[in-house]
């Protein structure tokens, strides 16, 4: 060094690079912070993206146990119309043996048994409509459930360029220090 610092007092000065060099370094040092705000942008707004979805995919399952339960509450109610359409029907015969008295009792019967008729028709359409937003839910749930892995892949990808990212700063700020002490 010492003989380039003598040589350079007999040789006539070229123009300094120093300020080129500093521009083109800070240009360097403003494009890797400007990359590096704009993965950190990225992995902000796939984080958003992961909890929006987490966030749907479990209102998705709380619609799905709510109308799984609601089915249940059906299927039991069914059950106990039919026990009753049963003790209708049992009723409307021992009537029909007494026919003196049964022409009020059958008609009694007759009525409450398409009464129950009806309650079952509906209650039949209301389960099947029910069985459709299950399997719609179902759907969901799986779409939900795919657009989740879709953003954890985006994210454990965000999160590798992120590190590639910051190994190559950590190179670029190695270099910058290799050129200072040359410098």
């Amino acid at each position: 060094e010492f003989l380039n610092w003598r040589m350079s007092w007999t040789k006539p000065r070229k123009p300094s690079l120093k300020p080129l060099q500093n521009s083109s370094r800070q240009k360097n040092d403003n494009k890797m912070l400007k990359r590096i705000s704009q993965l950190e942008n990225e992995l902000d707004q796939a984080q958003e993206a992961l909890a929006e979805a987490t966030t749907k995919l479990e209102q998705t399952e709380k619609r799905q146990q709510d109308a799984e339960a609601e089915v249940a509450a059906l299927t039991r109610r069914i059950r106990l119309l039919e026990e009753d359409f049963e003790q209708t029907e049992s009723r409307l015969q021992t009537a029909s043996e007494k026919l003196d008295e049964a022409s009020k009792a059958a008609d009694e019967s007759e009525r409450g048994r398409k009464v129950l008729e009806n309650r079952q028709i509906t209650d039949d359409e209301k389960i099947n409509e029910m069985e459709k937003e299950l399997e719609e839910t179902i759907l969901l749930g799986e779409e939900a459930e795919r657009k989740f892995d879709e953003a954890a892949r985006k994210l454990a990808i965000t999160e590798v360029d992120l590190e590639r990212a910051e190994a190559r700063l950590e190179a670029a700020e190695a270099k910058i220090v290799e050129l200072e002490e040359e410098l």
